[in-house]
Order: structure tokens, then sequence, then C-alpha cells
């Protein structure tokens, strides 16, 4: 594997050199054969992998560095943040002839480590590993990750608890903080040339543009708006949605504590810090919303001016709403959009809503007879199924055929908190089967897996008394 280092090449204006500091006795808890075989590093053994994961081996063209920015963090401006626990290697070409880059997560201190330590935990070393992969088998672009070790380093937080490292890949690490950083600072030479980076690397047909900034802000509330519809269609919560937790391409990124929603709450709060609600569930559009005209805000002096970036985001509304019905509609087992159907959608969510009905189980089971079982208010759901049969009715498919095609796109089995905690109490006791197995039952979501067939099944009475924060 060799590695270049355009970032780094951008100067210390926008990262700091830093040198990975390597956990003690690390141990392989998982590799990601998928990423494996993207990379091309199939010939590395278990051993090279925990050292690349633990920052003792860095490929040859690495030049690590950790990147700065700010954002708002529940909606109040931080002016400065940064990598705290992030090593950025470099970048290196994927099989895909997509450049990628390759980022040490928990490597140690950075000179934005603020008053943390740089590390990170085996628990939410763990839920970040596996969920990065759960979204990416959804279809939901994400982040993800070659492989994650444990070791014997102790690392404080509620309890001590043994220090963790993923090896992150994705095609940026860039954030709407990373703009907000040179804005408000006023470095708009540095704010420039971070665009002019971003385009020449992911959008190389705008190069020679005149308006490339507006084309970047006008690209990134599109992404940003169908990545959140994603999200809301298949139930899940990111937590921590400030400014600086968004990519610039709409790739999901920084796990912390998500979650997919088990009894349905429209107002569900994933985040047990985050007491206000700012980021519950129903608000996530708003909120990505929100972070878009922080980036408007940030890419201003690069605009011909307000009007222009007001005209820009206010497309996110319409990119919203387009793909999440698309997506609805999918779900349903619908071809095509009526009057009516989003009646037809609001009245079952409410009904769901009301009596916590599992999301994920009931849009498996749904057109099938035994769907009704999941319900309470027999005469309530039996007169909103009425109305759903008569809608079914007017598509030009069979019932067969509209069952199959809602099975393609409403999972069976999601990776859920309680079954993530089953994994991390195993792991943290030195078993790292459950992690592997979980990682191999959510890359086929929409399949049938008879031998984990109790995975797709609702949480235990216990689940409901889980918890997870930012420190998750």
């Amino acid at each position: 594997m060799k590695l270049v280092h355009t970032y780094a090449d951008l100067g210390s204006t926008f990262s700091s050199h830093v040198q990975p500091q390597p956990l003690d006795t690390p141990e392989l808890v998982s590799v990601n054969q998928d990423i494996v075989q993207l990379l091309s590093c199939a010939d590395f053994s278990e051993e090279q992998l925990a050292q690349l994961c633990n920052g003792e081996m860095i490929p040859e063209g690495g030049q690590p560095v950790s990147m700065v920015y700010s954002g708002h963090q529940f909606g109040v401006y931080v002016p400065r943040l940064g990598d705290g626990r992030a090593i950025l290697l470099g970048e290196t070409e994927g099989s895909d002839g997509v450049l990628y880059d390759l980022q040490l997560k928990g490597a140690g201190l950075t000179p934005y480590s603020r008053d943390g330590d740089g590390r990170a935990v085996l628990r939410s070393t763990i839920r970040e590993y596996l969920c990065g992969e759960a979204l990416h088998s959804l279809g939901i672009p994400t982040t993800r990750a070659l492989c994650l070790i444990n070791s014997n380093t102790p690392v404080y937080r509620e309890q001590v608890e043994t220090g963790a490292a993923l090896l992150r890949v994705s095609e940026s690490h860039i954030r709407f903080g990373t703009f907000e950083y040179f804005s408000h600072t006023r470095q708009l030479d540095a704010l420039s040339q971070l665009v002019d980076y971003v385009v020449e690397r992911h959008f190389p047909e705008w190069t020679d543009a005149d308006d490339k900034a507006a084309n970047l802000l006008s690209e990134a509330t599109r992404r940003t708006a169908e990545m959140v519809a994603q999200w809301q269609a298949v139930g899940w919560c990111h937590g921590v949605m400030n400014s600086d937790n968004m990519s610039i391409l709409g790739h999901t990124i920084d796990y912390g504590p998500f979650g997919f929603i088990d009894g349905f709450n429209a107002v569900h709060i994933c985040n047990h810090s985050d007491w206000h609600g700012r980021y519950a569930f129903n608000r996530q559009p708003d909120i990505g919303y929100w972070n878009c005209s922080a980036l408007a805000s940030a890419l201003l002096p690069l605009l011909e001016g307000k009007e222009q970036a007001e005209d820009l985001i206010k497309q996110y509304p319409s990119f919203f709403s387009k793909k999440y019905a698309s997506l609805l509609r999918a779900k349903f087992g619908l071809s095509s959009s009526k009057e009516g159907d989003s009646q037809l959608f609001d009245e079952v969510f409410q009904l769901m809503h009301d009596e916590r009905t599992d999301y994920t189980i009931f849009f498996r089971a749904l057109g099938k007879p035994d769907l009704q079982d999941l319900f309470i208010d027999r005469d309530r759901f039996n007169s909103w199924s009425n109305k759903y049969e008569k809608r079914i009715a007017q598509e030009p498919s069979s019932l067969d055929e509209i069952i199959k095609s809602m099975s393609q796109v409403n999972p069976k089995y999601i990776l859920r908190n309680h079954l993530l905690q089953i994994a991390i109490n195993k792991a943290e006791n030195g078993d790292y089967s459950e992690v592997n197995k979980l990682l191999k039952i959510i890359r086929q979501p929409f399949s049938e897996q008879p031998e984990f067939e109790s995975y797709a099944d609702s949480p235990p009475d216990w689940a409901g008394d889980l918890e997870v924060s930012c420190s998750s």
C-alpha cells in the first residue's frame, strides 16, 4: 500500500503534523474484508493490520496530520475544534479508482485534543465500526473502516476501559466546520484554497468554473438533504448533528450516540446528552437544513452575495421531500404517486407512534397476513389497512411482486442497540466472535438468514434501559 498526502500538502494552516501514539499490546478485533479488497491489501498479515491500525506502521508516502476545523455544537459556535483523537495518514487509490483517506481514530493526543486524552474506547470503536458497515449495506453514504484493535492501555471515562483504535476509510474527512473555521477567522485565501482542493479532488468537472463555491454549496445541500432522507426512511438517528459532524460530501460521519428506532417514536432522542432534544429523530431534516445554512454563511465571502447563498440552500426542502417521498413510496410498495398518499402514510405513522410499533418489523411485515398482530387497536389498524389495500389495488403489479419489491428496500436486520451491547459485553471480556457475527449479519440486511432469525426479533425489555451519550 502506498499513500499520497494531498491534504497534508495544503500546509500547516489546514492541519498539524503529529505522530500516532501506539497502544500497548494491540489485538486485532475484526477486519473488514470488503475494505481489504477495496484497498488491495490482501497480502497484509493480521499482525501487519494490527500494526497499521495502531499507528506503528505508516505506509510508504504517509504523512500523518490532524485536521483543524470549528463548528456549531448544539447550535453554539465553537471557534476551534479539530481532530482531537484522529490522525489522517494520507490517501490511497482504491480498486474502484477513487482516492480514499486513511484515518486513525483513537491514536493519541493531537494539538486539538483540548482536555481529552486522544483515545477511543472499545465500546465506541465497535459501535462506529459496525454501524458504518450497516449503513453502507443499506445504501446510505458513509465512512467505513478497514479494521479495529483493542489493547491493554487503560483509558479513563466514567470507569476504566481499554483503549481501542479504528482505521477509518472515507472519500473525505472535510466537514462543514472546516469551511466555518477559515471563514470565521477571516482566512479567506485559505477558504478559497479549501474550495479549490475539494473541487479538484471530488468534482474535477468544475475546476475551470467561475462559480466553484456556489456549485459546491448546491451539491453539498443536495447530498445532505438526500442523506438525511435516507436516515429518516430507515428509522436511524445520528444523535449529534453538529456542523463539525457533517461531511462536505453528504456522507454519514462521526458515529457516537446513534441508534435505529425500535418502537416507533417520532420524537425519539437517541443521545442521552441531548437534554433539549435538538437532535431528536423528527428534527433531523430541519437540522440538516440549519447546517447547510451554516455552510452557506461560511462560503458567503466566495459567493456573489447573501441572496445567492439563500437561493442555493432554499433547494434543501425540495431535495429532501423528493428523496424522502420516493423512499417512502418504495417502502409502502407504491410505484407511483397519487393524491392521498401522504395522508395514508401519516395515518399509520401516527398509529405506530401511539402504540410504539416496531418500525423495522412493521415494514418488513407490510402486505403480509400477520401484520395486524403488531397492533393493539385492531379497529384502528383495520381502518387504515382497508385504505392501504385499496391503494395497492391501483398498482399495476401483483401483490406478490409488490411484496417482493418491498423486501428489497425494507430491511429485516438492523444494528439494534441491544445487539451492539451484547457484542460489546462479550468483546470487553475478550470474546470478539459476536462483533464478527454482527458484521456478517448486517452486510445482508434485506436477505432471509434463517440461522440468524433471532437477530430480527423485537428487542428485549432490558433494551429500553440502554443509554448512549456523546461519550459512547
